[in-house]
């Protein structure tokens, strides 16, 4: 949602780099500063999805008070998004105008490739590029063998196997960090992305727990930040997913399973569900070798869910507009009655 200032005291736009309960951290020029919604705006907001988020850019009305007061929200042009956790039906932008997402996981025993598609999905969806980092290199002898079978599933993205205690592979990540682009940090608790943000500032910024003896790390990030990094280029820091459910993701699913999608364009009937139907070119595929059925099962699991969500979406938005209308319907039966009675 977008929206203009109400008051010719508009002024600017500005970066939320952080968000606080009702507090947000908004950055400009001169620095970094507390604000809040304004009134007259917090009351247009509808849906969770309207919320500034962290990576947005605000406008602010131009008072005298100690904290700014949000007044509109510049249009994006992208967020990643996913379901909240649990059972209600809502959105949560995990971060606003994102260039690149990159998807931590640790070596050796982080690395879940049904994990990765949903990150994947949703960092296409997004409109991002999605850049696949596994961490915790130094704690295998050879990387070779899983940056093979994670490329063989991520097709047409990059994948860098990296080390923060030896330095392998942080040049990499940060030669894809360019001057003026926003980069965000995805992965679960412990995969080291705190340790990953301190390499690519060169300083010990982000706090850091110790590594157990069986290489898993320990959750660290409470919040979503946006950093500066000295090359010119910003990196928004996210605490660890422990659930990713999709939200809308069907351009996102296309784009992680391209393979897929170019194989059932071949198929002999438009509507070919791969099940039993004479002439599927991806059973075919799958019966050659030449598909995964893994993989396969992967993209059957989050087309059901991603169709699912989308009916619980209806379902939400029916409710929430006869609720409305039963709201509206109340108010002009008590205005009704006052002026009358």
């Amino acid at each position: 949602m977008s929206s203009e200032p109400s008051r010719n005291s508009a002024r600017p736009t500005a970066r939320v780099v952080a968000h606080h309960r009702d507090r947000y951290v908004i950055r400009q020029p001169s620095g970094d500063r507390d604000a809040v919604l304004a009134g007259r705006y917090r009351h247009q907001i509808t849906t969770a999805e309207d919320l500034p988020a962290v990576g947005d850019w605000v406008v602010l009305v131009n008072d005298s008070h100690d904290v700014s007061q949000i007044c509109g929200l510049v249009p994006r042009r992208g967020a990643f998004r996913r379901k909240t956790a649990g059972t209600v039906t809502d959105v949560q932008i995990v971060a606003a105008n994102v260039d690149l997402a990159i998807i931590a996981t640790a070596l050796p025993n982080d690395v879940n490739i049904r994990r990765l598609d949903r990150y994947l999905a949703l960092a296409w969806e997004s409109g991002a590029m999605p850049l696949v980092v596994l961490t915790k290199a130094d704690l295998v002898d050879d990387a070779e063998p899983t940056l093979a079978e994670v490329r063989a599933n991520a097709p047409g993205v990059d994948v860098i196997a990296a080390s923060t205690l030896t330095g392998v592979g942080i040049s990499d990540i940060a030669s894809r960090l360019q001057p003026g682009a926003t980069a965000v940090l995805l992965g679960s608790s412990g995969v080291g992305k705190s340790t990953l943000v301190n390499a690519l500032l060169g300083a010990e910024r982000q706090r850091t727990a110790e590594v157990r003896a069986d290489g898993a790390g320990r959750h660290t990030t409470t919040h979503r930040e946006l950093i500066d990094l000295p090359g010119g280029a910003s990196l928004i820091d996210t605490p660890g997913m422990r659930e990713l459910q999709l939200w809308t993701a069907a351009d996102g699913l296309e784009s992680t399973f391209d393979d897929i999608t170019e194989l059932a364009n071949e198929c002999r009937f438009g509507d070919c569900a791969h099940r039993t139907e004479p002439g599927c070119a991806v059973l075919a595929a799958i019966e050659r070798g030449e598909l995964d059925p893994a993989r396969f099962d992967s993209w059957n699991d989050l087309n059901r869910e991603l169709a699912y969500l989308e009916r619980r979406q209806d379902a939400a938005a029916t409710a929430a507009a006869r609720s409305y209308a039963k709201s509206m319907v109340r108010w002009l039966r008590g205005h009704l009655r006052e002026k009358y009675e």
